[in-house]
């Protein structure tokens, strides 16, 4: 006979922490042209908050650490299999696929953070990893002895532009390709929980606003 009861696996700053993150994601996401201050700032709260949950992996509470789901490349397949087959086993804190979905979403979002303070730092000059500030024209324009100083440096003024182009090019398109695996890891991590929540029949949504998960004796 099962022993239901209900257990805490969320600590706060887990659950606080996730909803933070899809809050600033999406507000990143959203105003990336035309509220460039308000995207700028939902960056770098994402990125606080992903520093902070790395952190708390491996020093956090017992579900919160990495080391409570990671599991082997055979543990997660066998898990999708059983799943498939509606025959789900059940886990105390993440199980296998969703620990593989942290994961990913955790190194997809730190690259997306990163491209976009490289893409910031090379637009703006602005942002922490503005480390080299552009020559403003007013230096480059100074008096020269003669004219053909002149065009010697203004044929450098011009070479100088293509690079931080390029570069401004490379950045950006970086950015972009991690924002949109990572749009697709949050799509597929919803697909997941409502797949999850169906079969398994458990309430992680709810789990993941009260920290609380309602067990019996056939969870890990």
């Amino acid at each position: 006979m099962s022993n239901n009861r209900t257990v805490s696996v969320w600590d706060p700053l887990v659950r606080i922490g996730h909803w933070t993150l899809v809050i600033a994601f999406f507000t990143a996401y959203f105003t990336e042209d035309d509220l460039m201050t308000q995207h700028v700032w939902a960056g770098y709260v994402v990125g606080t908050v992903v520093a902070i949950r790395i952190i708390w992996g491996l020093i956090g509470s017992r579900h919160a650490r990495f080391s409570d789901f990671i599991y082997s490349p055979a543990t997660v397949i066998g898990y999708l299999k059983n799943l498939i087959a509606r025959k789900p086993q059940h886990f105390v804190g993440h199980n296998p696929a969703g620990g593989v979905m942290v994961i990913a979403l955790l190194f997809s979002l730190s690259a997306t953070v990163f491209t976009g303070l490289k893409l910031y730092a090379v637009e703006e000059n602005a942002g922490p990893l503005a480390i080299n500030a552009r020559p403003s024209s007013s230096l480059i324009s100074v008096a020269k002895a003669d004219e053909g100083e002149d065009e010697k440096n203004e044929g450098s003024m011009k070479e100088g532009h293509s690079v931080n182009e390029a570069d401004e090019e490379f950045w950006e398109e970086l950015h972009e390709t991690f924002v949109n695996i990572t749009l697709l890891l949050v799509f597929l991590h919803i697909g997941g929980v409502i797949a999850s929540s169906i079969i398994d029949k458990e309430k992680l949504v709810k789990a993941m606003f009260t920290g609380k998960k309602e067990i019996d004796d056939t969870y890990r």
